[in-house]
């Protein structure tokens, strides 16, 4: 897997704090596009081959992950949390976080867990709600910790320690939901045949997906595109779990035909079965209790072509999950198949097996 995928999963950013994700995309967009378009909310895409006179394909991932903001800081030093995304509190004891000042540099600290010694009386219980963490940064009182540059708001991101698999096969890292889906636009505009395309293609990022597919809403909308291809981790169950519609590592890229704000367009999974089938990709299908940004580009303007090509995770929504190299290439085949394939006549083939 090329640079882009560990470097962005390296940078902090959970929703309304991309900016330092956008710099780095914006540096790669400008040597990979022809153009760059952003909008107001922040997320930002680049154009190539803008002047065919075929249908505008987008693709985007996002650019938050899950983590948190300073919500106060208590008299004690420590700091208090709030959520930015969905999170299992389970996942957060004794957990490593960086607090991010207002100049980029990190404040580390360890969320605070009673030990086994304070829980022995039977009344004390042990933290179970993401309200309740407080953060250690090993200040001596409020003051300290207000000197050390910590202010309400700054944004709180896992501790990373990315990582191959023993037998070089797996990744683990945190942000993978969604620098994958970040770092793929990169990598598919830096390889794709320009002289394949058939279509107007625009790639990159959104903002906030993770508070509610805000900057999807608004970037289909500026784009205003015919078919809208979202990449995006999605959880797998196979640890606990196989199943024919729960995601399994190493099997392929996920056909989403369900979640409960999307349900599939049946050209598209018609026309996305085929042409895996046709070119050997290996695909499963997934069904989901979450969403994804093609929830909000399907319902843009009068309606848009929409799609969820998954990216199998295990452990998404925690400090740590792990992909596998063998999905990532078929994330990546099925997308450069479908962008060689779009043009008019396949998105009427499309909209009529409805």
């Amino acid at each position: 897997m090329k640079k882009f995928y560990k470097d962005l999963v390296e940078i902090p950013g959970v929703s309304s704090h991309e900016k330092y994700v956008r710099k780095y995309m914006r540096m790669h967009l400008e040597k990979l596009s022809d153009k760059i378009i952003e909008d107001n909310l922040g997320s930002i895409f680049g154009g190539i081959n803008l002047e065919s006179e075929g249908p505008t394909v987008m693709m985007a991932g996002h650019m938050d992950e899950i983590g948190a903001m300073v919500k106060g800081i208590n008299k004690n030093g420590t700091v208090k949390m709030m959520a930015i995304g969905g999170i299992s509190p389970q996942v957060v004891v004794s957990q490593h976080m960086n607090i991010v000042r207002d100049d980029g540099s990190f404040v580390p600290g360890v969320v605070g867990a009673k030990p086994p010694h304070l829980l022995r009386d039977n009344t004390s219980k042990q933290v179970s709600s993401f309200d309740d963490f407080h953060l250690d940064i090993g200040a001596d009182d409020e003051d300290h910790a207000r000197s050390l540059g910590i202010k309400i708001g700054q944004q709180i991101v896992f501790e990373n320690d990315y990582k191959e698999s023993i037998d070089g096969k797996k990744i683990f890292s945190k942000a993978w939901d969604n620098r994958f889906g970040s770092a793929m636009a990169l990598d598919l505009l830096e390889d794709i045949d320009r002289s394949k395309l058939k279509c107007k293609f625009y790639a990159g990022a959104n903002v906030q997906e993770e508070v509610g597919l805000r900057g999807a809403t608004t970037s289909t909308y500026m784009v205003n595109p015919d078919l809208f291809i979202a990449v995006d981790c999605s959880p797998c169950s196979d640890t606990f779990e196989k199943t024919e519609v729960g995601g399994n590592l190493g099997e392929g890229f996920l056909i989403r035909f369900y979640d409960p704000r999307a349900l599939m367009h049946q050209g598209m999974k018609k026309f996305i079965e085929e042409l895996a089938e046709k070119n050997n990709i290996k695909f499963q299908y997934y069904s989901s209790l979450g969403g994804t940004d093609a929830a909000a580009a399907q319902l843009s303007r009068g309606g848009t072509l929409a799609c969820t090509i998954g990216m199998p995770a295990r452990y998404i929504h925690s400090t740590t999950s792990m992909i596998h190299k063998d999905d990532y290439l078929a994330v990546k085949s099925i997308i450069l198949k479908m962008l060689e394939t779009l043009d008019w006549d396949t998105i009427k083939e499309i909209k009529s097996n409805v």
